[in-house]
């Protein structure tokens, strides 16, 4: 069972920098701080820069789990055209990397649709479990 924190941002930019301290408050002593933070300033980016939450008046919504042995980082946003997938990581152009680096950092990832949005998550192993 997860103990679950949670946080509205607007969808804008800046917020990213919030969602960042949010979870690194939460995750400071229950790790992996670094990784959580790698995790969601990937994820709310995504949210503002490829779904309906970075339009006027968006949002996207932060989701920190404990687990036992995990920590799960969850960003909900208000979807959009653009599907969230894995890039070769081969490109040269700048992005689309932020799904490799959370995968090779995580557990277990993954995208679950809702009707008026989505969310993608990732758990990570906590530290000292």
């Amino acid at each position: 069972m997860l103990t679950k924190w949670c946080r509205a941002f607007p969808g804008l930019a800046e917020e990213v920098a919030h969602a960042r301290h949010f979870v690194a408050s939460l995750t400071a002593q229950h790790g992996p701080v670094d990784e959580a933070v790698l995790v969601v300033s990937e994820l709310a980016t995504n949210a503002v820069r490829h779904s309906l939450s970075g339009s006027a008046d968006g949002w996207f919504l932060v989701i920190v789990g404990f687990g036992d042995d995990v920590v799960r980082i969850e960003v909900v946003d208000q979807g959009g055209a653009c599907e969230p997938h894995l890039c070769d990581g081969a490109s040269q152009e700048e992005g689309g990397r932020g799904l490799l680096l959370i995968a090779g950092c995580a557990k277990d990832w993954g995208v679950k649709n809702w009707p008026d949005g989505r969310s993608v998550w990732a758990e990570l192993a906590r530290e000292g479990v």
